[in-house]
């Protein structure tokens, strides 16, 4: 009994600010009730109810976890008021404090401004980019940097930058770009130290060029240029990869003194034409879609990884001038095979005779000058 009653008074009032891990008990039109624990239930405040939407208030379910922050104590109904966005903006202090304490770099984007800088919010928290802490602009005739403070055409414009001063007290978040540059360069530099050719990292898309697609592996960015993305012929990265894009890549190059990272997807991707034998023999039928046409015929893909030539006296028994006349782009067609050459990468093919009933014979295949232009890998 002694125990029971002590148990009894042993329930502490939260305190304003404190943030506390509940249980929703109730949810209805009217808002949410939260078991916070020792004995006691609280509400969201009012103006957070507005921000709810009502598919957002249809998604609490009784029985979920919540975090949030005591406002105030009991109300006139015994409840107390709890913020969420408030316990929310403390897991923020905490990622911040991280990001101060590991020394890393933060992709953000830029919010507003005011006179003295750029304002850049981390996840609910407002940080302030002094212009002093900015990179700075073009550089004047003369040699001198020329501060260049257009704030409004940078809003929404993507930001990097370094923690530089917290404090939650005072609601304070200090941030600078320049202190992320030179965090960037002194990472890039470590990179590569590091890197040798041949190794094989895990890096994120972080940008698409007509040429290719760099890919940050840690503080530095590479590129794999279109000719290394796929063993197939690439018109833009995009067919290949998307930005954001998690990739495991091969380390073709490194030049320290450019500062430059040359990467490859495709080398950690069986070579097509390795196998291409035992795919592919004279005189077989196959299918194949049309990839291009070229003034002396058209390439077909086969099996999605390798091309082939059909050589304009190979796609019909008529005279041909232009092998638009016959084929265009992305049809699906049946070819019979007239040559195999695997060491220099070409696959001589037959619209013309994909039909035949006759076993080709020798004498009847194309002259090897007809497919002296096969380009059976173009990327290479």
């Amino acid at each position: 009994m002694e125990n029971l009653l002590a148990e009894g008074y042993d329930f502490r009032l939260p305190q304003r600010g404190e943030i506390v891990e509940g249980v929703i008990v109730e949810v209805s039109p009217g808002g949410l009730v939260i078991d916070i624990g020792s004995k006691y239930e609280g509400v969201l405040v009012d103006r957070e109810l507005q921000n709810i939407s009502p598919q957002e208030m249809a998604s609490f379910k009784v029985g979920d976890k919540i975090r949030v922050c005591v406002v105030t104590g009991e109300d006139k109904n015994g409840h107390i008021l709890l913020s969420r966005d408030e316990a929310l903006k403390e897991l923020d202090w905490e990622e911040a404090q991280g990001l101060l304490d590991r020394d890393e770099v933060y992709e953000g984007s830029i919010a507003t401004y005011n006179k003295g800088g750029l304002i850049v919010n981390v996840g609910r928290l407002r940080g302030f980019v002094p212009a002093s802490q900015l990179v700075r602009g073009r550089r004047e005739s003369d040699g001198n940097e020329k501060d260049t403070p257009d704030y409004a055409a940078r809003v929404g414009k993507p930001i990097s930058v370094k923690v530089l001063e917290l404090n939650r007290e005072q609601n304070r978040l200090i941030l600078s770009e320049r202190a992320a540059q030179r965090r960037r360069r002194d990472q890039k530099g470590e990179l590569l130290t590091e890197l040798k050719e041949g190794d094989v990292r895990t890096g994120e898309v972080s940008h698409l060029a007509d040429f290719g697609a760099f890919v940050n592996l840690g503080g530095a960015d590479g590129l794999i240029h279109i000719s290394e993305l796929s063993w197939t012929r690439v018109n833009h990265p995009s067919e290949v990869v998307q930005v954001g894009d998690e990739v495991e890549v091969f380390v073709l190059s490194i030049d320290q003194e450019r500062r430059r990272i040359g990467l490859s997807l495709k080398r950690l991707q069986p070579e097509p034409w390795t196998t291409v034998e035992e795919r592919f023999k004279v005189g077989q039928i196959t299918q194949g879609t049309i990839s291009k046409l070229a003034p002396f015929g058209a390439f077909a893909r086969l099996e999605g990884d390798i091309e082939g030539l059909i050589h304009i006296s190979e796609l019909s028994d008529q005279p041909v001038q232009n092998p638009a006349e016959v084929v265009k782009e992305g049809d699906v067609v049946n070819l019979r095979i007239l040559r195999v050459d695997t060491e220099r990468k070409r696959i001589a093919l037959s619209l013309k005779r994909a039909n035949d009933d006759v076993g080709l014979l020798e004498e009847t295949i194309a002259p090897e000058t007809e497919v002296s232009e096969i380009e059976g890998n173009e990327n290479k």
